[in-house]
């Protein structure tokens, strides 16, 4: 019935001057982030795909993963941006379970949070020194952001996340693309609020700190899809989902109306294979549609090495202990034929 204080965590100076940016890298990421920047601000047409495993549970794997990303990166960087999942705090619905190497840097290992907090540090230093592709993550605890502010160029507040205040206070005082999740009722309103929360500054604490923040333009939505209450998946990816989307965006006092389509979540039901057809009906959606091409911005995809998913204690090697992923073939086809898609239809 109390907290029992284990160990003091070292301040994210200590971990960055331990574990440091160089200037090179620091070149890169910001130009990454001004390219993302300019797709949200509707400067550039290109499109962002925000693709990896649903956790990233072992560093090698996951290094392995990126590097084959990378590859295709130059061979599709004229019409997308992509940008590697590198997730690295897992949301558990009831508590239970793996929460990612943040605090669980050996899945079959008890807790060790500093060890945690160095692994996500040098996973992320890894994929930018390594491949030139600063990544994606999840801000599941907002005390953490701090620890890898420098490295990242997206952030995603997750469907449990996105209507706490601390998540909505603390995007305001980012300067990088941070998609807000609908909640998982699916409600666009609830969603729409984390972002004008996010777009408008704030006054509040943040790690024992008062601050002031000025507000992130680049606050935006992710469509995951939603539960009813009866527990079934409803999708919110199609035509009329985002028709609506874009009608209640105008009515709002935001900038950048900007939308990401999660393939995964509750739009595929979580059955992953499902991802390619969602994906593939979006795009022919922005097609169609001059409206959805200017608000959808770009996808989510769940992906990994092998497909599937395993339990932890299986050890297949890039196979996902959390939620089904695409397999790494399947997914450079697809990363292939989004790219040709708004010059030919792709066809099923």
């Amino acid at each position: 019935m109390s907290f029992s204080y284990l160990k003091q965590l070292p301040t994210p100076e200590e971990i960055k001057q331990t574990y440091p940016l160089n200037d090179t890298c620091k070149k890169i990421k910001c130009e990454r982030d001004e390219e993302i920047s300019r797709v949200l601000r509707g400067e550039s047409d290109k499109f962002l795909v925000i693709i990896g495993p649903c956790s990233a549970d072992k560093e090698e794997p996951v290094m392995d993963y990126i590097h084959r990303l990378a590859r295709v990166n130059e061979q599709t960087k004229d019409k997308l941006i992509l940008i590697p999942r590198i997730y690295t705090n897992k949301p558990r619905t009831t508590g239970e379970g793996y929460k990612g190497i943040a605090t669980q840097p050996d899945p079959e290992a008890k807790p060790d949070m500093i060890a945690g907090l160095i692994a996500v540090r040098s996973l992320h230093l890894r994929a930018i020194e390594e491949t030139g592709l600063s990544a994606a993550d999840e801000m599941l605890y907002p005390e953490n952001w701090d620890y890898i502010n420098d490295l990242l160029s997206y952030v995603a507040i997750g469907a449990r996340s996105v209507e706490d205040q601390q998540h909505r206070l603390t995007v305001s005082g980012f300067d990088v693309a941070s998609g807000m999740k609908n909640p998982t009722s699916g409600d666009f309103s609830v969603m729409l609020n984390s972002v004008y929360a996010a777009q408008h500054p704030h006054h509040f604490v943040h790690r024992g700190w008062e601050v002031d923040t000025t507000g992130n333009p680049l606050a935006h939505v992710i469509l995951r899809g939603a539960v009813n209450k009866r527990g079934v998946a409803i999708p919110n990816y199609h035509y009329e989902d985002l028709i609506r989307l874009n009608e209640m965006y105008e009515k709002m006092d935001l900038v950048n109306p900007a939308c990401i389509v999660d393939a995964n979540h509750s739009n595929s039901n979580k059955k992953y294979e499902e991802q390619i057809r969602i994906v593939k009906e979006v795009m022919h959606n922005r097609k169609e549609s001059a409206i959805i091409n200017k608000l959808v911005k770009g996808v989510m995809i769940e992906s990994y090495i092998c497909p599937g998913n395993q339990k932890i204690g299986e050890h297949i090697y890039g196979k996902s202990i959390t939620d089904p992923c695409l397999g790494w073939e399947e997914s450079e086809q697809l990363l292939y034929a989004v790219r040709i898609l708004p010059i030919q239809d792709m066809g099923q």
